[in-house]
């Protein structure tokens, strides 16, 4: 193509592979930095938004609205081709990916192929799972907005079990609650819905809030390793003075049949056992050619280029990417927000670095300290290796998360559900119902009446 007698160059074709943490804050800046005649930013992903997932504990809890925790891509990715899909292949050798749509499954025609220029990998994780017995039948997993609401329904419906059952076995597995790790999302959801649960349970005429069992069981012998030793040892104190059963160094043996049978010999009948025992990369890193360690992560310099590979970059819990901070050496960036966020606004530099032929920087930032919530007003946190308990790290927790969030009109609307959260009692009802909304009509479209109709 040539414009008064000159060569134009075609625009870059960028890969974004994974609309989380990385993958938006990337694109995010791609589209504010790169002109378009310099590149076409496609960001492919499942789901058409961002989760913020350090909020899941609070929208299960009910403190924050569910559609406050996302955030809908195509309306901040102005810019970007936004494409709800997945990747299930990638060649990069001939900078292709094959990419499954809804249209492709709608059509019955398979996956197609998209050609990139520029390829950025940064597909999350999932949740690790083991081969236990009746885990895969009965256990309950957190790490979407999808699955934090349906377990706030699940727990308020066996509440409501509960209340209304004469079988004594029932009515104990009902307020039976196990959680399966012990950290960030295992601790706080565990003390978001155990908070909530128990405020629920004033509103049952038959049910006290001491009548609810819950169960943390970790494998290790601490909790949230993020806060340090000394803070770990607090939780577990403020926790069982709250009536939890912490079990620590032991593990889940078996869930069959509803019942949860741990290392130590003990035996739970529950209708609820909640899975949060770690992460491991997303399987497409598997269908790619590119190198990866030995714990299946992608292999990355401190400029988040793939290690020895030209035009694939990398960043958040997929990627190993070097900690430049730390005192030892060969040490890695944790797969945590606080570095994911960071390590895009450098990914993204570099790229149009790449791009316009100039020199790469190096990702570097020090863990500065971790904050967790353990329910309304109290948390725990260690920042700049200051150590705050209760309402004041409570508060630091709800501070920090909200400073980065995306978008000033996310963050004034969960601030201003928070203020109205202050002066208005919880919202304590199961919507359980969302998760079969054609459950009515299916069912008065079999009978030919309306199933309330007498």
């Amino acid at each position: 193509m040539t414009r008064g007698g000159a060569l134009e160059k075609e625009p870059a074709r960028i890969l974004i592979v994974g609309g989380g943490y990385v993958g938006m804050y990337t694109a995010l800046r791609l589209q504010r930095e790169l002109k378009r005649h310099e590149a076409v930013v496609m960001v492919l992903d499942p789901e058409p938004y961002m989760t913020y997932q350090p909020f899941l504990p609070e929208a299960a809890a009910g403190s924050i609205s569910p559609r406050h925790v996302v955030v809908p891509l195509r309306r901040v990715l102005g810019r970007c081709e936004v494409v709800v899909g997945e990747a299930t292949a990638i060649d990069h050798a001939k900078r292709t990916a094959r990419v499954k749509t809804l249209a492709t499954e709608e059509e019955g025609t398979g996956p197609i192929e998209v050609h990139y220029d520029e390829l950025v990998l940064a597909p999350g994780s999932i949740s690790r799972t083991l081969p236990i017995p009746g885990l895969a039948d009965y256990g309950i997993g957190f790490k979407t907005v999808e699955e934090a609401i349906g377990l706030r329904n699940h727990v308020l419906e066996q509440l409501d079990i509960a209340s209304s059952t004469r079988d004594p076995e029932v009515r104990d597995a009902a307020l039976t609650f196990v959680f399966v790790g012990g950290g960030y999302a295992g601790v706080e959801a565990l003390a978001e819905l155990e908070d909530m649960a128990r405020y629920a349970a004033r509103y049952y005429h038959n049910l006290e809030p001491d009548d609810l069992k819950f169960i943390l069981v970790e494998a290790t012998g601490r909790i949230l390793p993020e806060v340090g030793e000394e803070m770990g040892r607090y939780t577990v104190r403020v926790l069982r003075g709250r009536n939890i059963d912490v079990r620590l160094d032991t593990s889940l043996k078996s869930c069959e049949n509803r019942v949860a049978v741990l290392s130590d010999g003990s035996r739970f009948p529950t209708r609820t056992l909640v899975w949060t025992a770690g992460v491991k990369p997303h399987p497409i890193l598997d269908a790619t050619d590119l190198p990866l360690n030995e714990r299946g992560r992608l292999k990355c310099t401190a400029e988040l280029r793939v290690d020895g590979v030209e035009h694939a970059w990398a960043a958040g819990d997929a990627a190993a990417v070097p900690d430049l901070t730390a005192d030892e050496e060969g040490k890695e960036c944790a797969p945590n927000a606080q570095h994911a966020v960071r390590q895009a606004k450098v990914l993204a530099h570099n790229v149009v670095s790449a791009l316009r032929e100039r020199p790469l920087k190096e990702y570097r930032h020090k863990y500065v300290g971790s904050v967790a919530s353990l329910g309304l007003h109290k948390g725990v946190a260690q920042v700049y290796g200051q150590k705050l308990k209760g309402y004041p790290a409570w508060f630091m927790h709800r501070a920090y998360h909200l400073s980065r969030v995306p978008t000033f009109n996310r963050k004034a609307r969960i601030l201003a559900e928070w203020a109205l959260g202050g002066l208005f009692k919880r919202e304590i009802v199961s919507l359980g119902s969302l998760e079969h909304p054609r459950a009515e009509f299916e069912l008065a479209a079999g009978t030919g009446r309306h199933p309330e109709a007498s």
